[in-house]
């Protein structure tokens, strides 16, 4: 094959890698025909089935070495700051919420779900701390 088929094949294969979901295996492949395309552009002629051989093991080889440390470095870190940080902190009840009562509390400039563990009445605009959070339910008890 001519050098140059070696690289419309890798074009053919970034944008076919860009026009899929991100899984990060067809990138290999066309990393591999642009570099058996640019090492017959400098004179490595060689017979095809070397030419084949050779973009199938490079192929593999990057996608056994790269793929999951790139993966690593492109996903998204899920979450935000850690819900787990609002322990200890104070909201202010929103309504009254009795023993063992749900409600509404206001924490960091967001309503939240609230749960009274404390033995004592939270009245509505009173301050209670976080005591732990269970899902998107803030437990608080009187501070």
């Amino acid at each position: 094959m001519t050098w140059w088929y070696w690289m419309v094949l890798g074009l053919v294969l970034a944008a076919i890698e860009l026009a899929t979901p991100g899984g990060f295996f067809v990138a290999f492949f066309a990393v591999s025909a642009l570099v058996i395309g640019l090492l017959l552009l400098a004179g490595l002629d060689q017979p095809a089935w070397v030419q084949w051989l050779s973009f199938t093991v490079i192929a593999l080889i990057a996608l056994r070495i790269f793929r999951k440390p790139l993966l690593a470095r492109l996903q998204p870190t899920l979450g935000g700051p850690d819900v787990d940080s609002m322990i200890g902190e104070i909201a202010i009840a929103a309504a009254d919420l009795g023993p063992d009562g749900y409600g509404r509390a206001e924490l960091r400039g967001s309503s939240w779900q609230a749960h009274n563990v404390g033995l004592h009445v939270l009245a509505a605009g009173s301050r209670c701390r976080v005591i732990a959070v269970n899902g998107l339910v803030l437990d608080v008890r009187h501070e």
